[in-house]
């Protein structure tokens, strides 16, 4: 167990690279954390509680906390479950920047599956196998750009920050963020904004700004991340030159 760690993500580290046994007639922490996060899955994090798990797998409350210690810790074994870095990740890739576009592909596709994700009480910085994980993919994107290590790690900080605000966006918004809303709004904004009043603002309503671009497909009508991203790595693009001129 290492030194430090709550109970639970001592185990967690201890067990790395072990055949994860899953007897289903006694209780264990893996089954504990996957009848949690099938929860959250099904009804968004505030399903999820120590006595709705406990039910969940026909097993008496008090009986969680032999294995889990807490529902804070309880909720970093969750997030651990579903952020298995995907094996495209470790593939090479041609340059940093397809591989950070890659990496926020991946990210944005489990962030998308597991919506609660981001409603995650923000208690400390990465600590388990699998955030680490993830951290270890994107400063290995940026191998070999000449950035100090401390700036790879701010630019995997930024690319992270920006990752988790979008997706969070996009959650909250929900239906809102469709086609058809978008569209609906573009209508309503055209009708209420006078140009002499907001004149910038008109002129992208003229404009199609808060529209979707003509012959965009359906799927492809969402709250995206890709035009923040392209400027932030625009920026580090900037700061990889600047390095190394």
């Amino acid at each position: 167990m290492k030194d430090g760690l709550p109970p639970g993500l001592g185990e967690l580290w201890a067990r790395i690279g072990e055949p994860e046994p899953e007897p289903k007639t006694r209780l264990t922490l893996s089954r504990v954390t996957r009848a949690a996060v099938e929860l959250a899955d099904a009804d968004g994090l505030d399903a999820v509680s120590m006595a709705r798990v406990a039910e969940r797998l026909g097993f008496t409350t008090m009986s969680l906390y032999r294995h889990v210690k807490s529902k804070s810790e309880l909720l970093l074994l969750m997030l651990d479950r579903v952020a298995a870095v995907p094996p495209e990740l470790d593939e090479p890739c041609d340059g940093w920047r397809p591989g950070l576009e890659r990496w926020c592909r991946a990210q944005w596709e489990m962030l998308h599956a597991h919506p609660w994700i981001v409603h995650l009480p923000i208690t400390g910085p990465p600590i388990t196998p699998n955030q680490l994980a993830w951290t270890d993919r994107a400063l290995g994107a940026l191998e070999g750009t000449g950035l100090s290590e401390a700036d790879k790690a701010g630019v995997a900080l930024l690319v992270a920050s920006h990752m988790h605000t979008m997706a969070r966006l996009s959650a909250d918004l929900g239906p809102a963020a469709s086609g058809e809303s978008i569209a609906a709004y573009s209508d309503l904004l055209g009708g209420l904004v006078d140009g002499r009043r907001f004149p910038a603002l008109r002129a992208a309503i003229d404009a199609g700004a808060y529209d979707y671009p003509a012959g965009t497909p359906a799927d492809e009508r969402r709250l995206d991340y890709r035009f923040g991203l392209a400027r932030i790595l625009d920026g580090v693009a900037a700061l990889i030159h600047a390095t190394n001129g």
